[in-house]
């Protein structure tokens, strides 16, 4: 998952996103609405983290424009603005929920997860392959039915590999994957992730196997097929 937050409170911006990747989520942070509006042309989000009050422009003016282009990102609007009217505002612009300043970590995880849930994609809501199963809402990994303990850089190449199961996965996306804006992640980085995650996986009866393409990408293998 890749979310997008744009919050002008920099202490705020660093909260959310300790919250964020603590889970295995991916997360970039601006804090103008110009600036977010160019990470939204620049890369596929999927949910908007949105403060209303801005320093350049209203949050609700840019939602507005940002259905009015047909864009269909969930959005939680997160802002201090409490009053009946101003979340109608929210709303009707186009919000899909609406979480008051100040708030708890864990409430604000649970509405993300459940914008996840509802969001018109095609994700499913568990991934599996061979003895593997992966929630994407409480991003969980077993192993026929134990669960199975991974770091959150583990679990994001794990959910990678699913995806595209039996399948190459190219190296120059997963290096894209575990990009952030300003935070590039260097070749080796995803190299030690595969060997932590090859490591983590051996001796358990997942059925499955990481192979390595030289010079294209890594596949997640099906070794009982």
């Amino acid at each position: 998952m890749r979310l997008l937050l744009i919050e002008d409170s920099a202490r705020l911006r660093d909260l959310v996103c300790e919250a964020i990747r603590d889970v295995g989520w991916r997360i970039d942070a601006f804090a103008t609405a110009e600036e977010g509006e160019l990470a939204l042309a620049a890369a596929d989000y999927d949910v908007l983290l949105l403060d209303l009050g801005l320093p350049d422009e209203d949050g609700l003016a840019l939602l507005r424009r940002l259905r009015r282009d047909g864009r269909q990102i969930p959005v939680l609007v997160v802002t201090a603005r409490s009053a009946v009217d101003e979340r109608i505002a929210g709303l009707d612009a186009g919000a899909d929920d609406y979480l008051l300043k100040p708030f708890n970590n864990r409430e604000l995880l649970a509405r993300v997860r459940a914008l996840l849930r509802r969001a018109p994609t095609t994700l499913l809501p568990v991934l599996e392959f061979a003895h593997l199963s992966f929630d994407l809402a409480s991003r969980s990994v077993r192993c026929d039915g134990r669960e199975l303990v991974l770091a959150p850089a583990e679990r994001t190449m794990l959910e990678l590999l699913l995806r595209e199961a039996g399948r190459v996965v190219p190296k120059r996306r997963l290096e894209h994957a575990f990009s952030e804006f300003g935070d590039e992640r260097s070749p080796n980085a995803v190299e030690l992730v595969v060997s932590r995650l090859r490591k983590r996986l051996e001796g358990q009866p997942t059925g499955v196997a990481i192979e390595t393409v030289r010079g294209v990408g890594y596949l997640l293998r099906d070794v009982e097929a």
